[in-house]
């Protein structure tokens, strides 16, 4: 297993110039408060077996599949279904959730914007994910933990303000509206539907929604350290070269809505853009839809 010192040097977080510092834990930290009985580590992950074969001691599972979606209703679950899994997982009103995954964090964006949606806001982001803690040599865990009944209550789903619909998203092109697709080129250009090394599946036609500019997700994100790049290096590719102004609203998609999440997290916690929604319904909606309008280069 490779040392600590063999994983490339980051800047610290606070150091880099976010919005909001607080939402982005270390590795360090992590290591520090794993006995913490006010701290819930939460791996989401794409894979929802790879947390069976070793994760952070202590960190429990969330599945985004089966816990988080309606088994039968593209929608999430309501307020009840996701207090008893809090719940379940030994989450407390007063305890600091902390999540982080596989895909640099695709999933742990996802799950923390989901819990956003209930108004459970005392969560974080290990930034780097699982492969920066594995990448440090630091250790993990086979063993499943169990915990006392947690006793947080969360409000309602509100779909509101961090949440767009199909048709919220024909009203923001009929503003012209500040629309990002996440997707990989290929994507955007129509050439796939879906990225490379997946099955090309899921909806009937390729393209993107008309006016969308293509900033690709993984571009927030540091290759060699898995960790989110400086705000200043955010800026510049957000709003310098792909002209998003903060004061106006902004919808990010994606296919299914995980890759979209991690850019709503990039955009609202990291820069500071405070009208930001993620379309979950994405492009397996919107390519599948009767007479929705589809651009190609």
């Amino acid at each position: 297993m490779p040392t600590a010192q063999a994983a490339p040097a980051v800047t610290p977080i606070e150091q880099r110039g976010y919005a909001h510092p607080e939402v982005l834990v270390s590795t360090d930290w992590v290591a520090k408060h794993l006995d913490d009985p006010k701290v819930r580590l939460v791996e989401s992950n794409e894979d929802i077996l790879l947390y069976d074969t070793g994760h952070i001691p202590g960190a429990v599972k969330i599945d985004w599949t089966t816990d988080l979606n309606d088994p039968l209703v593209r929608d999430y679950v309501d307020q009840k279904r996701l207090q008893a899994l809090l719940r379940s997982k030994g989450i407390n009103d007063d305890t600091t959730i902390v999540f982080y995954g596989d895909k640099n964090n695709w999933w742990a964006t996802y799950a923390l914007w989901v819990l956003q949606l209930f108004g459970v806001t005392n969560v974080k982001i290990l930034d780097g994910g699982r492969l920066r803690w594995v990448d440090e040599g630091r250790k993990l865990s086979t063993e499943t933990p169990s915990y006392p009944p947690g006793n947080i209550t969360i409000r309602e789903r509100d779909d509101r303000r961090i949440r767009a619909f199909r048709d919220d998203v024909l009203e923001h092109l009929k503003t012209k509206g500040q629309l990002v697709d996440v997707r990989s080129p290929e994507e955007y250009r129509g050439e796939k539907t879906h990225m490379a090394e997946y099955p090309q599946e899921g909806c009937l036609r390729g393209g993107h929604i008309p006016g969308a500019k293509s900033i690709p997700w993984g571009k927030a994100v540091d290759p060699e350290t898995h960790t989110f790049k400086s705000a200043a290096e955010l800026r510049k590719l957000y709003e310098q070269e792909n002209g998003l102004r903060k004061d106006q609203d902004t919808i990010a998609y994606c296919r299914i809505g995980e890759r979209s999440s991690h850019t709503w997290f990039a955009l609202t916690y990291l820069l500071g853009h405070d009208k930001v929604r993620n379309y979950d319904g994405s492009w397996t909606e919107w390519g599948n839809a009767v007479r929705l309008p589809v651009e190609k280069p």
